[in-house]
C-alpha cells in the first residue's frame, strides 16, 4: 500500500512540473543477496589425486582466491577441498564455478583446461561409464579402452580437436569437458568406438559434423 501511495505522489509531482529527487541505492553485493550468509561447497579428493593436488595447489588456489574471491582450503581429515564465499565475493555463481573447476581437476583434466570453467559460462563436465553403453568384460573391455585412445592417443586427440572438447579416460570412466552441443558430438563418437565402429568411419563422421558446426558459427 505504501509503495502505491509513493508512486502516486511522484507522478503528481512530476505532472506539476516540479523537479523530483529520486533516491539512489547502491546495488546489493552477492553476499547481501544471499541473505548475508556464507555459502559452502565441498569436493571429495580420492587418495590417488592427493599428490597431484599438492604439487599444483598454488595453481588452483591463486585463481580461486584472488580472482574469484572464494576462500579455499584442503581438509586432510575429511579428504575434501572446502570452498566458502566471502563478503567481497563479486558474483553469486562464483562458488559453484570454483567447485566445478576443482572437481574437473580431481577427475584428471589439466589445470589449463579446467580453468576455462571459471572464465566461461557455457562449459560443463559430463561423465559416463563404458558399461552404460555396452557391457564388456576382460579382453573385450581392454580393446574398447584401447580404441577410445588410439595409438599414442591419436583417436582421443582427433575427437578433442574436432569437437573442441577435452576428454579424460580413467579406466572405465570417461569425462568430457566442453559446451553442451560439443559434448554431445564427442560422446556420440566415443559411443560409436565402444560399440565397435572402425576409427576411420568415426573420423569421417566427425569431419562432417565439424564442418557443419563451423558453418553454424
Amino acid at each position: 500500500m505504501e509503495e502505491t501511495m509513493m508512486e502516486t505522489e511522484v507522478t503528481t509531482t512530476e505532472a506539476n512540473g516540479n523537479e523530483v529527487v529520486k533516491p539512489q541505492f547502491k546495488p546489493l553485493s552477492a553476499h547481501e543477496m544471499g541473505g548475508g550468509k556464507f555459502q559452502y561447497r565441498k569436493v571429495f579428493v580420492p587418495s590417488h589425486r592427493y599428490t597431484p593436488l599438492k604439487e599444483h595447489w598454488m595453481e588452483i588456489y591463486t585463481p580461486v582466491n584472488e580472482q574469484m574471491k572464494i576462500d579455499i582450503r584442503m581438509n586432510l581429515k575429511n579428504k575434501k577441498v572446502e570452498l566458502k564465499t566471502r563478503r567481497d565475493t563479486p558474483d553469486g555463481g562464483s562458488l559453484q564455478k570454483c567447485a566445478d573447476f576443482v572437481h574437473a581437476y580431481i577427475l584428471g583434466f589439466d589445470i589449463q583446461d579446467a580453468i576455462a570453467l571459471l572464465r566461461l559460462d557455457d562449459l560443463y563436465v559430463e561423465s559416463f561409464e563404458i558399461k552404460d553403453v555396452k557391457t564388456l568384460r576382460g579382453e573385450h573391455l581392454s580393446r574398447a579402452i584401447g580404441r577410445l585412445s588410439g595409438k599414442g592417443g591419436k583417436t582421443k586427440f582427433a575427437i578433442e580437436n574436432s569437437t573442441r572438447t577435452r576428454i579424460v579416460i580413467a579406466d572405465q570412466r570417461i569425462h568430457i569437458l566442453g559446451s553442451f552441443a560439443n559434448i554431445r558430438v564427442a560422446r556420440d563418437a566415443l559411443c560409436s568406438l565402444i560399440l565397435g565402429s572402425p576409427a576411420g568411419k568415426v573420423y569421417s563422421k566427425l569431419r562432417t559434423v565439424a564442418s557443419r558446426m563451423a558453418e553454424q558459427f
